[in-house]
């Protein structure tokens, strides 16, 4: 608690905020920062740090919740296989009341499906394992830092010979993303404050791109009060040149170069890069997982053969937008009204890293 204390010193803050406001007086125009990553998200609200920025620097959240991200056919997907008789859905609490429509899988559980809440892919392995009798279905929605999980339990599920666990992979790559962001002629995204959950995976060098050819900076940051002030100096820092425009780890206690190179390893052995839907994004070329043929076995789009409609985008809900951090839940007319955390009409209100949900707790 003492060293976690360290990122939270009051002096250490007053003299971070004092640094950030004297650089951004060098840089004559508005700065805005993306954030890619809903630990930030949550954590910038609750200490509040927009607040102590100065008037041109402004952050805006990007699509760093994974659950938010995850389109309706997903959810779609798994309401439908939630209806098949000897069938149980795995699925992470987030998950479980997130709406495709008027639909969820919370909803569906009330009409009668099998859900368990689980906090692993291991925690459904064992499921399956205590039920051979019943068909697994694991939702596996997370970026880089949980595939690995993902990938390793399909692993273990092989070495036990397992017939009745299944994976619907939703697993999703968070750069191609980010370049789809800095493309996007309607933005303008002047620095990036880098996840570092996901960098402690992929190391630092996929970010190398943007910097390099498209001139914005990128520091990976860590999630306490101090870690994203220094980052955020750091960024206004390679703007105003003086500092070199390029990746930076400032998470240097968890985020090496080239990351977790086991993990990487992992995910390649049971995963192949495809092209995917995000929501409010649309298809991201090279921005997913999916199950590779070695493993078909455990991949529940192929096991399950199902005619999904999908549904529709509640009307008036924006968290496209807000994904894509053109706007705020403050530019939402269903923020606060219909929308809350115990009746969400769309995703960004209900996971524990949306961008509503942070302002619902923290920024009213």
């Amino acid at each position: 608690m003492e060293h976690i204390e360290k990122f939270r010193n009051p002096d250490y803050i007053k003299a971070l905020v004092l640094q950030i406001h004297t650089v951004s007086k060098k840089i004559k125009k508005e700065v805005k920062l993306m954030e890619v990553c809903g630990t930030h998200t949550m954590a910038i609200a609750r200490w509040g740090i927009r607040k102590m920025l100065p008037e041109n620097v402004s952050l805006i959240s990007g699509p760093g919740c994974p659950v938010c991200v995850t389109p309706n056919q997903f959810i779609d997907t798994a309401i439908e296989i939630s209806k098949l008789g000897n069938v149980k859905i795995a699925t992470f609490g987030d998950m479980y009341r997130v709406p495709s429509g008027k639909k969820s899988l919370e909803k569906q559980s009330a009409n009668g499906a099998v859900v368990d809440i689980v906090y692993s892919p291991l925690d459904a392995l064992k499921i399956a394992e205590k039920n051979p009798e019943k068909k697994i279905v694991f939702l596996a929605v997370g970026f880089e830092t949980t595939s690995p999980l993902t990938a390793k339990v399909i692993l273990y599920a092989r070495n036990r010979k397992l017939k009745n666990f299944f994976v619907l992979s939703g697993h999703k790559l968070i750069p191609p993303a980010m370049v789809a962001l800095v493309k996007d002629k309607t933005h303008h995204i002047d620095g990036f404050l880098c996840p570092g959950h996901v960098s402690a995976i992929i190391g630092s060098e996929p970010y190398r791109v943007f910097p390099n050819n498209y001139g914005v900076p990128c520091v990976i940051s860590g999630f306490e009060v101090c870690d994203i002030l220094q980052s955020i100096l750091m960024l206004l820092e390679m703007i105003c040149g003086k500092r070199k425009l390029s990746v930076e780890i400032q998470y240097t206690r968890c985020v090496l170069r080239y990351g977790n190179t086991v993990a990487q390893k992992i995910i390649a052995e049971v995963f192949n890069v495809v092209d995917v839907d995000w929501r409010g994004i649309g298809m991201i070329e090279q921005s997913g997982l999916a199950i590779n043929r070695k493993f078909t076995e455990f991949d529940a789009f192929s096991n399950f053969k199902l005619d999904v409609k999908i549904s529709s985008e509640a009307k008036s809900c924006i968290c496209g937008q807000i994904l894509k951090g053109l706007k705020t839940p403050l530019d939402c007319k269903l923020y606060r009204r219909l929308c809350t955390p115990e009746s969400p009409i769309g995703p960004c209100m209900v996971s524990s890293e949306g961008t509503c949900a942070a302002y619902y707790n923290y920024e009213r």
